[in-house]
């Protein structure tokens, strides 16, 4: 019996300790991926508020499957950054970029989904304020965590 007894005790403290090791693993891992991902946000604003197109695009996938969808839609990535340059292209146009209310969700280890709005402070010249919504897929590449799909209004 007390033989018994103490294999139980193992087999439940064994089960017991499996859920405490991958629990905390599965959170932690959210929360690093959702922590690279608003590095990425915060790496585009910084790139945006600096002129700076290209950088700004390093959170995009190169990819001819990458997509934007606003106003039109635009599929790949050069056809995203042709986009945002010319739309974009003075200093004026650009403004001031804030992302705000920032919401990311997992999918499972390699796709994300995030949220928010973003406000663009403009002078008159450069067409005035613009604000909106967002939500943005995100895959994980070799290359880190890259928007695949921007739908922005």
């Amino acid at each position: 019996m007390r033989r018994t007894n103490m294999r139980w005790k193992r087999f439940v403290l064994g089960c017991a300790l499996v859920v405490l090791w991958n629990v905390p693993q599965r959170v932690v891992f959210a929360q690093d991926a959702e922590s690279q991902i608003r590095q990425v946000l915060t790496d585009q604003v910084s790139a945006w508020n600096k002129g700076d197109i290209d950088a700004f695009m390093r959170g995009y996938q190169d990819s001819p499957e990458t997509t934007f969808i606003g106003k039109t839609v635009h599929h790949g990535w050069q056809q995203v950054l042709e986009r945002y340059k010319h739309d974009y292209s003075t200093k004026e146009a650009r403004g001031t970029l804030e992302f705000s209310e920032l919401s990311i969700r997992m999918l499972g280890p390699e796709y994300a989904i995030a949220t928010g709005r973003y406000h663009l402070a403009r002078s008159a010249a450069g067409g005035g304020d613009a604000t909106g919504i967002f939500s943005l897929v995100w895959q994980k590449s070799a290359g880190g965590w890259k928007i695949i799909l921007d739908h922005t209004s």
